[in-house]
């Protein structure tokens, strides 16, 4: 068995709104800190200043604010301060990252949702993002109740559920597709079971990559 470089590993979250994916973030967080590793629990878009700034234009407001090719260019500039201020400091350090949501969240809402704009968006994450996730744990949840949980939050930050259950059946899809064009990447959970046995085999996916 090898052992992993002593650096930090990447880990990120993806999956359609109300999947669970945030609770899971934080229940892994939680785990690997009481193991005794140092973990850094961040979000996207924000997990910095700059970031959280431009987070409450992207995600409130009337689903037509933005045309997707607005979107694409703030969500990358909101994750280059993301990258710049908090992972790669924590990664450099040897910390365990937990984001939820990064750029793959960005080829499915802003590359698939509304036209055709995947080759933009991995043109401009090439030029101005140029990192993958070591591990991505794909929360994959049926799109009806997943539609029905994050209205059901009833928060400022409802932008894209008011896009309603097509845009969900769609990201659903694209998210599964996406996990077998990055397979080595990804990790499939099913987020149709308690919160506790999904956490279980998160938990147990991360290990083996952790080894």
């Amino acid at each position: 068995m090898t052992t992993r470089p002593a650096k930090g590993l990447f880990l990120t979250f993806e999956g359609i709104d109300g999947s669970g994916k945030s609770t899971q973030c934080r229940l892994l967080a939680e785990a690997l800190q009481a193991q005794g590793r140092e973990v850094v629990l961040t979000r996207e878009p924000g997990g910095s200043k700059g970031a959280e700034e431009i987070r409450s234009l992207v995600l409130e407001g009337d689903p037509d604010r933005w045309s997707a090719e607005t979107e694409l260019l703030l969500f990358t500039a909101a994750r280059r301060d993301h990258l710049e201020r908090t992972i790669e400091p924590a990664l450099e350090a040897g910390k365990i990252v937990v984001c939820d949501r990064f750029a793959d969240s960005t080829r499915m809402y802003q590359g698939l949702s509304r036209g055709n704009l995947r080759p933009a968006v991995d043109k401009l994450h090439q030029l101005m993002i140029g990192r993958e996730p070591d591990l991505t744990i794909l929360v994959d949840m049926d799109p009806e109740v997943g539609l029905s949980r994050a209205k059901g939050r009833q928060t400022a930050e409802e932008r894209f559920e008011d896009f309603g259950l097509e845009l969900q059946q769609k990201m659903r899809t694209g998210f599964l597709d996406l996990a077998q064009e990055f397979a080595p990447r990804f990790r499939v959970i099913d987020g149709n079971r308690p919160v506790e046995t999904v956490a279980a085999d998160v938990l147990t996916s991360v290990q083996a990559a952790l080894t």
